[in-house]
């Protein structure tokens, strides 16, 4: 059983730096799954934000963040944390994190097996 708990969602100003965290719970090994942020915004689908793969790490980027976010992984913590910085009111969402296992990293949320409840953040102007 894999269970996925984000947080650190909370309300910040335009500007703001904020950091969320995946913990991931699993009786495997951690460094088995590659882990991806997604967004959703009211009546919006859900976005692909970042995603970091198992092995080696490798990352990738939305456009929309690329250059105000960075995903890295502690596999002490088995946390995947989100830093993002410069937020804008665009970037207001329900933000979720979700793992496959042994899978390449990839921005398509059908490509994920499990995922968390989400945390809110809310970028205020």
């Amino acid at each position: 059983q894999v269970q996925l708990t984000e947080s650190g969602g909370r309300l910040v100003q335009v500007g703001d730096s904020l950091m969320l965290t995946c913990e991931v719970s699993s009786g495997d090994s951690f460094g088995d799954y590659t882990v991806g942020w997604f967004r959703q915004a009211p009546g919006k689908g859900r976005e692909f934000v970042a995603s970091i793969a198992w092995g080696l790490g490798s990352t990738d980027y939305a456009d929309s963040v690329k250059g105000r976010a960075t995903i890295t992984r502690d596999n002490a913590a088995r946390t995947v944390p989100l830093l993002m910085v410069a937020l804008k009111a665009d970037d207001t969402a329900v933000y979720y994190c979700a793992a496959r296992k042994l899978g390449v990293a990839g921005s398509f949320p059908g490509m994920y097996e499990h995922w968390g409840r989400g945390t809110q953040v809310t970028v205020s102007s």
